[in-house]
């Protein structure tokens, strides 16, 4: 049975990398005492080592070892052995086309089907939709595909931003691209505001924290989604 947290971001304002959601991770790894991290999303272009390093000194905080998926001879080995995987946020594109060119989308998603937990925090999130492609991310490079892992049945808008009434912004907002978008494609979107996340438990996803998620589905208005509702009745 598929076992995910789904989380917008990793750091909210005043609090440090995945501190406001560790409690969280430690009921939901307490079975596992490894993570297997992914850094290939590469924030700000840090190194893998530096990227693995800031998710092992935050997992330290609730006694769990991280280990990176580049430490690794064989990525797709790594994989199939993990106890529990975490996939890190920063650029998806990069995200993407480094799990199509290490061969790792398809064990990915086989692994994690069958129960390996996973947690995917803004990039790392965004891949457990159909596609990539409500991404906010520059396309810095170009993935063989925008097909992603399909966890979810819809896409994710991670760190969605409301319209700011009293700015003097004049560029898009986040709802007009979703709009743009669904001009085009049929698969709903998710946008899942700063710390809030997605419980999935086989099935059933449901909305976690204190903020609710606006949910954007063609030719229909959106919706809010309020936290501790389930979301299957959408879909």
């Amino acid at each position: 049975m598929k076992k995910l947290i789904i989380a917008s971001t990793s750091t909210i304002h005043g609090s440090g990398y995945l501190e406001y959601i560790l409690l969280t991770l430690s009921e939901f790894f307490k079975d596992q005492q490894t993570i297997l991290f992914i850094p290939y999303a590469r924030p700000s272009g840090i190194s893998y080592d530096v990227y693995t390093q800031k998710a092992r000194e935050a997992f330290g905080k609730i006694d769990k070892k991280v280990v990176g998926i580049h430490e690794f001879e064989n990525p797709i080995e790594a994989i199939e052995k993990a106890e529990a995987i975490f996939t890190g946020g920063g650029n998806t594109f990069e995200l993407v086309n480094q799990l199509y060119q290490n061969k790792i989308i398809e064990p990915l998603k086989e692994v994690v089907e069958k129960g390996t937990p996973y947690l995917g925090t803004s990039a790392g999130s965004n891949i457990c939709g159909v596609t990539m492609m409500n991404t906010n991310d520059m396309p810095i490079v170009y993935p063989p595909s925008f097909d992603t892992l399909g966890f979810i049945q819809f896409n994710i808008n991670a760190h969605y931003l409301d319209p700011d009434v009293n700015s003097t912004h004049m560029g898009e907002t986040r709802e007009t691209r979703i709009k743009e978008y669904h001009v085009f494609n049929q698969t709903p979107v998710l946008g899942l505001r700063e710390g809030s996340w997605l419980e999935v438990n086989g099935n059933k996803i449901k909305l976690k924290g204190n903020i609710s998620a606006r949910l954007f589905r063609k030719n229909k208005n959106a919706v809010e989604i309020e936290a501790e509702k389930e979301l299957s009745q959408y879909f």
